[in-house]
């Protein structure tokens, strides 16, 4: 809604980084009995796993928020029928999460589950990019069972490889900041995924004659827009605002796909046995 240098963009920004900086140094030199035991954080694998579950935070949200616009203004479902065509990413995500679980309690071995949860995720957010407005329903039904299993996956593997991984004096608060990350980066998914999206409508839109005059009053209501859409009649102007929001999609899945880029630890990993057997499994 407003550019980069404006106040209204910076404040809320230096205002959020501020204040989490301050509850650091809080944290770390003022509090008698600190919220968090810092010594989670020296741990590589544990900061990789807090990583890895921000960045699914970030592509999950994005999936749910946004992927339904596709829905509604490109192939012109209802709100309920656009619920109903989420579920290859929202049924697939508790059956996956199941069957890993099960696997792992049996292997016990849990970096496999990262692995496979990430291919399919970046595959399919890669794949996601075929959608388009002319994809047919089974084509763009199965285009989001993929993504959908990856990020299923990795809720059961990100949710064993943090108590696998921390020492038992830290498993209390190394579990609960996984929820922290995991709910941070859903709200950047949202927010970034928003202003991409937003941004993505108007460069498309600006490539139309007819539309470029109304790209950023369009764009500023990405959801708004959708209504519009479908009160408008058949003509050159609906077809291409359909493609533009078609094509804008395309583009926030290319932000997710890229988000991938995970370092991983060359640490040897607690095997989840340890702590099975320990009894805080």
């Amino acid at each position: 809604m407003y550019p980069w240098s404006h106040a209204l963009t910076l404040v809320p920004l230096i205002l959020g980084l501020g204040g989490l900086i301050a509850f650091t140094v809080y944290e770390l030199h003022v509090a008698r009995k600190p919220m968090v035991r810092f010594s989670i954080f020296k741990n590589w694998t544990l900061r990789l796993v807090y990583l890895q579950t921000t960045i699914h935070g970030v592509i999950l949200w994005s999936l749910l928020y946004y992927v339904p616009l596709y829905l509604e203004a490109v192939k012109n479902l209802s709100p309920i029928m656009t619920g109903i065509a989420m579920f290859p990413e929202t049924f697939t995500v508790a059956p996956a999460s199941i069957l890993v679980g099960i696997m792992i309690s049996r292997t016990g071995k849990y970096m496999w589950a990262l692995w496979t949860g990430w291919i399919f995720t970046v595959l399919g957010m890669g794949l996601l990019h075929f959608q388009n407005l002319h994809t047919p329903t089974p084509g763009w039904v199965f285009l989001n069972l993929v993504p959908g299993i990856g990020t299923g996956v990795l809720f059961a593997g990100i949710d064993i490889a943090i108590p696998a991984a921390a020492d038992t004096i830290d498993m209390g608060y190394a579990v609960a900041f996984l929820t922290f990350f995991r709910t941070f980066g859903q709200s950047i998914g949202v927010a970034v995924g928003g202003c991409i999206f937003q941004n993505a409508l108007q460069k498309e839109m600006q490539a139309y004659p007819i539309l470029a005059p109304f790209a950023a009053k369009f764009s500023q209501d990405a959801m708004g827009l959708v209504q519009m859409i479908k009160l408008m009649d058949g003509g050159l102007v609906k077809t291409q605002l359909i493609q533009a929001y078609a094509d804008s999609i395309k583009t926030l899945a290319l932000m997710s796909q890229r988000q991938y880029a995970v370092t991983w630890s060359h640490q040897k990993t607690p095997p989840l046995r340890t702590w099975v057997s320990s009894g805080l499994g």
